[in-house]
């Protein structure tokens, strides 16, 4: 007898001969439900070929229907292809594999698409999709999404999470104990002795019976240790729902990607369960669980594969769900290869993005305009896709093919429209939110998601290897780009506004008087006129500093500048609190002096504020030569990025691998090193070593030079807007002073410390 839920869509995978779904539907039960599911491939070439394969497929044990049929691939139009139907989607993988290997010269398509999205495709489902699923003795005969991945607030899923930590980092001590979270319980469970620990934890588990298991470390240590204990105890732990089925678990590896060497840790997967490890996650730090859960919503990748991917591979998700559903081939290699060019060509094509170089020093009013998402914008407004014919790239206008003919939306315009109209949405509604609205923080979260998402896909779209990418769309999307922005550049000159820095899709402009966001709609609306883009205030500064290269005073750097808002609020781009190697102490030393200066009501009022600065200052240096800096505070964090032996002068991070690696650890291109500044030789010391330290190893001067290089940036360029020369204060910097001997300036001169042009420490006596 056929039965009707209602619920949500937690995971969908593989068995032997069908897909199995977990619901949860409105009763609180977890359903396991089975679903027979066929999925396809297909091969392109030469006749003969074909038929080859098509007897060969005949022969196989694995059941297949075969038919001839024509298709479009994206670069080559219509094509005959021969289509490889598998009534079991799951035995398609080695199928497709062993065909492959015996007709390697056709071309195949659509042969290494996950069974999530073609699932996706075929029923319109994603994760935490709200369902309306008929069974049938748990086998699903009908699935019917009642949602979409593009409403704003979906039905609240009623997940049960579990949180596990260890109490310690375990690369740099054995852990003790977990700390164990659900609802509003908090214990902590002793790792000794192990039996005990393991009939408590798997109490846990059966009791609570969660959805998702949060960890620190879980991917590379916490789960492994599990399973290790599981097994040598003979106490299995229900990690998994689905009992018959053992936990996934992948390799770590490393891989070359936008000219750096990354590193992928081991990941542990679950079934009927979901694991997220926090520090594996791929952008867990920018948006947290509710942007993984938008991730997986928008990409219908799986959960536990959102949190670990990139949005790159998101973005190329999100295509091939397209492409499925308008029965678009997906190549399995790309084979277009780039349009060849002349010198010139290249030169007049390959410009990229349109950077005016900034006006050095602080500016007050200043009005910070920012195009919405300007490269998606462009692609989905003009129809940038590799199909889709292009008019003369620049001139904005919409593509056109035939005379008298507009061509359809392309594939990649197809797939960012719902995606960036979404993001848009988002950002209207946070500009309306009031500020201690409780969904604040979850449309933030999401709308981060979908920035990345947004910002990957224009990378993507000149990635050699994208399925459906293309240099030349690439290019065209560049080139209008610089159209837009220099349009904007002279609707905002023709209003008399000046410009101080323009930045790929956004503008810093100046006019007196104009202060307010009224002020600006005039040249907002006539921007977005002349380019038929969105674009908005991102905010008004009372105060911006546009800061000059280290190398040389006189060259201005397009993207190192921080400035204040008039809601008080710090924007910082390119400055040591930005980067990851920067300590934690130096980094918040910074950020609190501009904290401390964000208090001027405006720019005039700047020195009022240097006092306070140059005492916290004071205060962070006494701390450091007197040792009271916690050392973790100190930390610095570099990625490995070559193998040891190909150091010809090993870096700081190359030193402390070696302290490592001398203790038995190994460490892999990619990976990020954390070590302390110490004194003597190797003048580093590995954190994640056995050894231990003190904050007597510790080289304070090196540590004070960074201190002051980064004071320097946010101080220097205020002193020398107003020509102040500090003379009595534990903190003193004179920006064009040489090294050496001070005389007295007036009064008693104390030991003072400052940074020369070149960023030396300099102590003056």
């Amino acid at each position: 007898m056929d039965e009707i839920l209602t619920g949500w869509l937690l995971d969908v995978y593989r068995e032997e001969t069908s897909l199995t779904l977990w619901l949860l539907d409105d009763d609180g039960q977890r359903r396991r439900l089975t679903h027979p599911f066929p999925a396809a491939f297909y091969a392109a070439g030469p006749a003969n070929q074909l038929r080859a394969l098509w007897r060969w497929l005949s022969e196989q044990e694995i059941q297949v229907h075969l038919s001839r049929m024509e298709r479009k691939d994206v670069f080559q139009g219509i094509v005959t292809v021969l289509a490889v139907e598998v009534v079991h989607a799951p035995q398609l993988d080695a199928l497709f594999r062993r065909a492959v290997e015996t007709y390697p010269d056709l071309t195949y398509y659509d042969g290494d698409i996950s069974i999530s999205l073609r699932y996706a495709a075929r029923f319109g489902v994603f994760p935490l999709a709200r369902c309306q699923v008929v069974v049938n003795a748990e086998r699903v005969k009908t699935i019917t999404a009642l949602n979409t991945p593009w409403e704003l607030e979906p039905a609240p899923v009623p997940l049960r999470i579990l949180s596990i930590e260890p109490d310690r980092d375990p690369a740099q001590a054995c852990p003790r104990h977990l700390v164990i979270r659900y609802d509003r319980i908090r214990y902590i469970l002793p790792l000794e002795p192990a039996r005990a620990f393991l009939i408590s934890l798997r109490s846990t588990l059966e009791r609570y019976d969660p959805d998702l298991i949060l960890t620190d470390w879980g991917d590379t240590w916490l789960l492994p240790c599990l399973l290790k204990l599981s097994k040598e105890y003979n106490l299995p732990l229900p990690l998994n729902r689905a009992e018959t089925q053992g936990v996934i678990e992948h390799q770590a590896r490393t891989y070359f990607s936008y000219g750096q060497i990354v590193y992928k840790g081991s990941q542990v997967q679950l079934r009927g369960r979901m694991h997220i490890d926090r520090r594996n996650a791929m952008m867990w730090s920018d948006y947290g669980l509710e942007g993984v859960l938008e991730m997986a919503r928008v990409t219908a990748l799986p959960i536990q594969d959102a949190a670990r991917l990139s949005p790159g591979t998101g973005i190329s998700s999100m295509q091939f769900v397209t492409a499925l559903r308008a029965n678009i081939l997906i190549p399995w290699h790309k084979h277009q290869a780039e349009q060849p060019k002349t010198a010139l060509e290249l030169i007049h094509t390959d410009m990229g993005g349109l950077v005016y170089q900034p006006t050095i020093g602080l500016h007050k009013d200043i009005g910070g305009i920012d195009f919405v998402s300007m490269y998606p914008g462009i692609m989905v407004r003009f129809n940038i896709s590799p199909e889709v014919p292009r008019s003369k790239a620049g001139d904005l206008t919409p593509a056109t093919g035939e005379p008298g003919k507009v061509p359809s939306m392309g594939i990649v315009p197809q797939t960012l429209a719902p995606l960036l109209e979404k993001r848009i949405a988002f950002k209207t509604a946070l500009g309306n939110l009031h500020p201690k609205d409780c969904r604040r923080e979850v449309y933030k979260a999401r709308a981060s998601a979908e920035k990345w998402l947004l910002v990957t896909c224009f990378g993507y779209l000149g990635y050699k290897n994208a399925r459906f990418g293309a240099i030349e769309s690439h290019e065209a999307v560049t080139a209008y780009g610089r159209e837009a922005l220099l349009r904007a550049k002279e609707a905002a000159e023709d209003l008399d506004f000046s410009i101080l820095h323009m930045y790929v899709d956004g503008l810093w402009v100046q006019k007196p008087g104009c202060s307010t966001p009224e002020d600006f709609q005039a040249l907002l609306a006539e921007v977005s006129e002349r380019t038929s883009l969105p674009i908005a205030l991102d905010g008004i500064y009372r105060w911006v500093v546009f800061l000059p290269s280290r190398v040389d005073e006189r060259i201005p750097v397009p993207n190192r500048y921080f400035g204040v808002f008039q809601d008080g609020s710090i924007k910082v781009r390119g400055i040591e609190a930005r980067r990851h190697d920067t300590p934690p102490f130096i980094a918040e030393t910074q950020m609190k002096i501009l904290a401390i200066l964000a208090k001027a009501a405006d720019a005039d009022r700047l020195p009022d504020f240097l006092p306070e600065a140059r005492q916290y200052i004071g205060q962070r240096l006494d701390e450091l030569a007197k040792g009271r800096v916690p050392l973790a505070e100190l930390l610095v964090s570099q990625r490995l990025s070559r193998e040891l032996t190909e150091y010809s002068s090993p870096s700081p991070a190359a030193r402390a691998v070696w302290q490592m690696q001398a203790e038995g650890k190994q460490i892999h291109p990619g990976q990020q090193v954390r070590f302390l500044y110490t004194r003597g030789e190797p003048g580093v010391h590995a954190w994640d070593g056995t050894e231990s330290t003190d904050i007597s190893m510790v080289d304070s001067n090196r540590y004070k030079t960074l201190l002051m290089r980064a004071v320097g940036t946010i101080i220097r360029p205020i002193e020398q807007h107003f020509e102040i020369m500090p003379q009595h204060s534990n903190y003193v910097l004179f920006p064009n002073q040489k090294a050496g001997p001070v005389k007295e300036l007036g009064g008693q001169m104390p030991l003072a410390t400052f940074l020369d042009l070149r960023g030396r420490l300099v102590q003056l006596h």
